[in-house]
């Protein structure tokens, strides 16, 4: 009997009744898509969110790679002015927010151009050097095919000398829906799962079965674009530091931190050249007084972060390292509460005293037509709108309330557990940190 009860269970494809996905797309008054669009960005945005709270390992020293499709498919104009043009510009800004929100990382570029893949950039971890590559792709002539095996191999070559302390991880920014490949890119595709190397393919066209498939095998992401916002959406989701690999070795890194010669003996300090332009025939190195200076072999440098050449000692900066640190503590979750369910404001709160609160941050009356579902803190029991908890998430990585009101200190809820009361959890983040309430008087907003 359970044998016949499992063959009745099996049916096949076509015997299936029709799932209609299109029903879950729905116009908007105007008869646009723009509203759906938004809610699978939102959506996106908050199972990420809640990824970020479970205290995975991360690496937090990054070596990137960008792939990026210079193919004829990349002409295609579904994403203004042209997909190229289009990847371009969101790549700007993913530059200038990957090396904000990771100071100690590094990335390349490579191109894929006729059949071939060429290393624009080395990687660096100066985002100049990006910006300025990418200025001259803008208008690279767009033939043949791409090859994908040939990027991900060149992007391999260099990766593999990486220390295994740094997190590894390619980002392919894919137009065409084929690619021309010399031999059997499962080869390369093993190779890359071998040395533990971190695959994510964007597709500007459609869901590709070979692109998806290197991602399942490398522990990457895979997304096919709507439009330029989801576009750009997938890509800040690279900005993040994925949970490291379980193979990643821990080990402790020496790391310098450089000092200025304003003055030597009270004279203004001798003229000398960086060393990050000394071989730049493009940029050649100016003699100048100003630079940071490496703690234990001299050489002198105008940015930070850099990799002395010297002496191979990391060069950094106290405030880079505050920036990394905040991947390790995420802020929690914030509850969803409906609309409905929101208690009545109160004089302490503000409000009408109808019903409606306002948003902690934005002082934004909530309103049942645009606030659904609005979310509150578990640790100052305040409540914020969408764009103030995805804000405090994804660009503040601090509670507004928790920060701001005397007696909730939001620095140490990565230390305590939500079944703790109110007064003694008030009481334990007053004693182990005395220094709280200076922070939150320096905090504005």
């Amino acid at each position: 009997m359970a044998d016949d009860d499992r063959d009745d269970q099996k049916e096949y494809r076509w015997e299936t009744g029709y799932e209609k996905t299109w029903e879950a797309i729905k116009d908007d008054e105007d008869g646009l898509l723009d509203g759906a669009i938004a809610d699978i960005i939102q959506k996106a945005k908050r199972q990420r969110q809640a990824q970020k709270t479970k205290q995975n390992r991360l690496g937090m020293m990054r070596h990137l790679f960008i792939i990026l499709d210079c193919s004829e498919s990349m002409s295609v104009p579904d994403l203004k002015p042209t997909r190229l043009r289009c990847t371009i510009k969101l790549l700007d800004q993913f530059i200038e927010e990957f090396f904000d929100q990771n100071p100690i990382s590094q990335m390349g570029i490579i191109a894929l151009k006729a059949k071939r893949a060429e290393k624009i950039t080395e990687l660096t971890g100066t985002s100049r050097v990006h910006l300025k590559a990418l200025e001259g792709l803008a208008n690279v002539p767009l033939t043949s095919e791409p090859s994908l095996q040939n990027g991900l191999d060149l992007a391999l070559k260099t990766l593999k000398v990486v220390p295994s302390h740094a997190s590894r991880e390619i980002v392919i920014v894919m137009g065409s829906l084929t690619t021309c490949d010399p031999v059997d890119i499962n080869l390369t595709i093993d190779e890359l799962k071998k040395e533990g190397i971190r695959c994510s393919v964007i597709s500007l066209s459609a869901e590709i079965h070979i692109a998806r498939y290197l991602t399942q095998q490398t522990r990457g992401t895979f997304g096919a674009v709507l439009d330029d916002a989801h576009f750009r959406d997938q890509l800040m989701s690279q900005v993040d530091p994925p949970p490291a690999a379980k193979t990643q070795h821990n080990s402790l890194i020496r790391m310098g931190f450089p000092h200025t010669k304003n003055e030597v003996e009270g004279k203004d300090a001798p003229l000398s050249m960086c060393m990050c332009h000394i071989e730049n025939l493009e940029e050649p190195s100016e003699l100048c007084t100003t630079g940071h200076h490496c703690p234990q072999c001299n050489s002198k440098y105008c940015e930070l972060p850099v990799e002395c050449q010297s002496c191979g000692l990391t060069l950094v900066s106290a405030p880079h390292l505050a920036r990394s640190y905040h991947h390790l503590f995420p802020v929690p979750n914030f509850e969803e509460i409906p609309f409905d369910s929101l208690p009545k404001a109160s004089s302490d709160r503000g409000g009408t005293g109808t019903g409606t609160t306002e948003c902690y941050a934005c002082m934004k009356l909530f309103v049942p037509v645009a606030d659904k579902t609005v979310f509150k803190c578990g640790f100052c029991k305040q409540f914020f709108c969408l764009d103030c908890d995805i804000f405090i998430h994804d660009t503040l990585h601090a509670c507004v309330g928790c920060n701001t009101i005397p007696g909730v200190d939001g620095l140490v809820y990565q230390q305590s557990s939500k079944s703790v009361s109110d007064s003694h959890h008030q009481a334990q983040a007053h004693d182990l940190h005395p220094g709280t309430s200076k922070q939150r008087g320096q905090f504005s907003i």
